[in-house]
């Protein structure tokens, strides 16, 4: 474990570098101590797993104040499922920090989506009992919750658009490309979405997809169902 480059990386400094072993210790290495036997990350995961779901709740109610609560559930879920973290972790290189026994690390463990997944939860967990609530909504909003129309787990905000106008028999959707801007290097893609002709949302992007989703994240507002008449 190099915990200050990982602090670097994540831009957290701990106070109580315990946590922070704690939180990259797996019960492989845990079980193979025979005296002064270290904590694994599970119990600091789960309170991790907790904070996610509720600061993604919170964000995602914030963000899409027309989405109905089925498809907030379901939006969570994919953000903060097991593909999602481990990318999360993948990010920041967190593989090579997770302090992981013989066994564990000659079967390639450390690199299991699962058990990286689970890190990233228990540094979450570890980031609140260091440094409270907000350090660890800064840490989820800036590594989970950042470039979420690139993460294809994520919300399909094109998909829910067109189930939306298919259900409502609203027409036809069509995304245009507005524009292109940017070095060669690092292009910026601007495109227009649709219905039946009429602009109803504009997105932009680092790629044509990623555009195209933030212009259905735009139009969502317009084409949710209205609720059902309660009876």
């Amino acid at each position: 474990m190099n915990g200050p480059a990982l602090e670097e990386k994540i831009g957290y400094v701990f106070e109580n570098k315990e946590l922070l072993r704690e939180a990259l210790t797996h019960s492989s290495y845990a079980n193979e101590q025979v005296v002064d036997t270290p904590p694994s990350y599970e119990r600091i995961e789960f309170l991790g797993d907790a904070l996610l779901g509720f600061v993604c709740g919170e964000y995602l109610l914030d963000k899409y104040p027309a989405m109905n609560e089925g498809d907030l559930t379901q939006t969570r879920s994919r953000l903060v499922c097991e593909a999602s973290l481990a990318d999360v972790g993948r990010e920041m290189d967190i593989m090579r920090h997770i302090i992981v026994g013989k066994g564990e690390e000659q079967s390639g463990g450390r690199k299991r989506p699962a058990l990286v997944a689970d890190v990233v939860e228990a540094l979450i967990g570890a980031i609140y009992r260091d440094g409270g609530l907000e350090a660890a909504k800064t840490f989820i909003h800036r590594f989970v919750l950042t470039d979420e129309n690139d993460r294809p787990f994520v919300l399909d905000a094109k998909s829910l658009a067109q189930e939306y106008v298919a259900k409502g028999g609203l027409g036809k959707l069509s995304y245009e490309l507005a524009g292109v801007s940017g070095p060669g290097h690092s292009r910026d893609y601007h495109v227009d979405l649709y219905l039946n002709g009429k602009k109803i949302g504009s997105g932009s992007g680092k790629s044509k997809k990623s555009a195209e989703q933030q212009a259905a994240q735009q139009a969502l507002p317009q084409l949710t169902p209205p609720p059902a008449p309660q009876p």
